[in-house]
């Protein structure tokens, strides 16, 4: 897991080239990342939801479906799980996508779910 350097200007300038003139029609630069930390905002709670339901970051495995249904059961929506593979060559969990509407107000079903990267059973790294 890659963690961004400690130049912050650089790291938002490129996530704003990257994804926020998506955007441009709806926000300009500052709208659009006061959008995305509300969004963050309702999402805060993942770890937490993850964890009541027994799914702790240890290096443990938990089925693909278990860790949907948790964070499902906590925002209301189904997620999309991106997995990669540790030194081992085990599937683990790298990232968690929830799509929002046009508006980012609200999370949404997402229309489209990309290509499955997990197995039925993935890690959770510790962290």
């Amino acid at each position: 897991m890659a963690c961004p350097s400690s130049n912050s200007q650089s790291f938002w300038a490129h996530e704003w080239a990257k994804h926020g003139t998506c955007a441009e029609s709806v926000f300009n630069e500052h709208d659009y990342f006061k959008a995305a930390l509300n969004l963050k905002g309702k999402a805060d709670g993942i770890l937490h939801m993850l964890s009541s339901s027994g799914i702790e970051p240890n290096d443990n495995s938990y089925s693909l479906s278990s860790i949907g249904e948790a964070i499902k059961g906590g925002i209301g929506y189904t997620p999309v799980i991106e997995c990669n593979q540790d030194e081992s060559g085990s599937s683990q969990l790298y990232q968690v996508y929830l799509c929002a509407d046009t508006s980012a107000a609200n999370f949404i079903t997402c229309p489209v779910f990309p290509k499955e990267s997990c197995s039925s059973e993935i890690k959770f790294p510790s962290f």
